[in-house]
């Protein structure tokens, strides 16, 4: 998979093929593809590797509010490291059992600090939103700038998301 990240990082999305892996591999299309079905798990695959090198530590920090933070910390310097990539995982579903693992500790996270079932999702999507377009921002600003941008943003955010819980945790009489 590092070389078909290699292919995305320097190529785009666009370069990403079975074909293309395989000739960067020095081997013929039809070889890798009795370990590729298609261009789809080599997406799968790519998901794979980010994640792996986003890590699952915040699941281990508490409160959630800095597990929040390290997570989106951590997912965004690796998407500022390969934005390129960013269009090809939008794109298509999950399919990665490492990365819908690593949804589930976020998601448990959630709801050991007391968020309702229906928004434990919609946390990680806020979260992620955030992130992804704050990567993507830094193809185009001073790093600088970017870096602020996404502190003061990050914070406020889950300032916000912290006023939410504690809605929710007052309507409930906690």
């Amino acid at each position: 998979m590092t070389t078909a990240l290699r292919l995305v990082d320097e190529h785009g999305p666009e370069a990403l093929s079975v074909s293309r892996v395989a000739a960067e591999l020095g081997v013929k299309g039809p070889s890798l593809y009795n370990h590729i079905s298609g261009r789809a798990e080599l997406v799968e695959g790519l998901r794979e590797l980010l994640t792996e090198q986003i890590g699952t530590g915040a699941a281990e920090l508490r409160p959630w509010t800095v597990a929040a933070r390290h997570w989106a910390q951590a997912y965004r310097r690796v998407f500022a490291a390969h934005p390129r990539v960013v269009p090809l995982l939008t794109a298509q579903p999950i399919g990665s059992a490492a990365t819908l693992d690593a949804y589930e500790r976020a998601y448990a996270v959630l709801r050991e600090a007391g968020w309702p079932e229906a928004e434990v999702a919609a946390v990680v999507r806020a979260v992620e939103y955030f992130v992804v377009g704050s990567a993507l921002d830094l193809i185009t600003l001073d790093p600088d700038e970017a870096e602020l941008g996404f502190e003061i943003g990050l914070g406020s955010l889950i300032a916000g998301l912290e006023e939410r819980l504690r809605g929710h945790r007052a309507a409930a009489g906690d």
